[in-house]
């Protein structure tokens, strides 16, 4: 037996950790990346979205973990997020002509204060969520055992990723949407509405980290500080993956996944500065992030 196989073997069970937990950051962070890619927007709210919606497992599922309590934590995790997305648009784009900083600072603010609302209706202590009933056991994988809800967060976001790729690269709508990433003005020269779009984008994207945050919360629990890990965790996958790139940050999030559990596996006194290697090493060699576009200047 080879040492790569016998390595593979000891760490079977964190390269799935990984691949679940990257998956997850897609799920949070494709949304964050195409807003920016098509508004120009770092949505510095999107970690209050993710908290809120482990809150929402917190408060639904915690008490009964039936899956009928999943269905509805879900629901509600989409609904919120849409309206918080087209919310968001609202109030942002009168900034829009301001530049990144505005729509950072109002983004930043909003969050600050979604935070504290968090903090004030659901405490300091930090809320364990169950997975829903018939999810909760596990399942030998060559011999080691392994909670099967982690298994169905991996099918989740693959089928996310699915999804992604079939509307952006195979119907008009996407089309447009990617357009708008490439070059909104030409778009608009065309007597397209961007801004229906802009909003719908925005809202699926809010939808998505809600979402991300009921799915996340059997694994990461709901607690004060995970919407500015999960922010800055998703910001580094957006960054590696490049701005507006839904392939991206299914790359993005994947590496970021691996190098985050099998550092904390193998080398936790270093692991939390490992995510920022790899963005740091990305760079250097394309600057841009893996799938980014380069701007152009006049």
């Amino acid at each position: 037996m080879s040492a790569l196989t016998q390595w593979f073997d000891a760490n079977l069970i964190t390269v799935i950790n990984g691949l679940a937990y990257g998956l997850l950051l897609y799920t949070l962070a494709v949304g964050l990346s195409l807003v920016f890619g098509m508004l120009n927007l770092l949505n510095l709210a999107h970690g209050t979205f993710f908290l809120a919606g482990a809150y929402v497992a917190a408060v639904v599922v915690a008490p009964v973990g039936a899956w009928l309590s999943w269905v509805l934590a879900l629901t509600i995790a989409l609904a919120t997020g849409a309206l918080a997305g087209v919310g968001l648009t609202a109030v942002t784009r009168p900034l829009a002509r301001r530049g990144h900083m505005a729509e950072a600072l109002l983004t930043l603010g909003i969050s600050m204060i979604g935070s504290s609302l968090l903090l004030v209706g659901f405490g300091a202590d930090v809320r364990s969520v169950p997975a829903p009933a018939g999810l909760d056991g596990s399942v030998s994988i060559f011999g080691d055992p392994y909670p099967v809800y982690r298994l169905v967060l991996i099918g989740f976001g693959l089928l996310i990723a699915v999804l992604a790729e079939v509307v952006l690269e195979r119907t008009m709508m996407g089309a447009t949407v990617r357009a708008i990433v490439a070059d909104a003005d030409i778009v608009r020269t065309l007597g397209i509405d961007t801004r229906k779009i802009l909003y719908g984008v925005l809202a699926a994207g809010s939808a998505l980290a809600v979402v991300a945050g009921v799915l996340g919360g059997p694994v990461l629990g709901a607690g004060p500080g995970l919407d500015g890990n999960v922010l800055l965790t998703a910001l580094v996958v957006v960054v590696i993956g490049g701005l507006g790139s839904a392939r991206g940050a299914l790359i993005g999030g994947l590496l970021i996944g691996q190098v985050q559990t099998l550092g904390t596996a193998l080398a936790p006194a270093v692991a939390p500065f490992l995510i920022f290697g790899a963005m740091a090493l990305i760079l250097v060699v394309r600057p841009h992030g893996l799938l980014g576009r380069a701007e152009t200047t006049a």
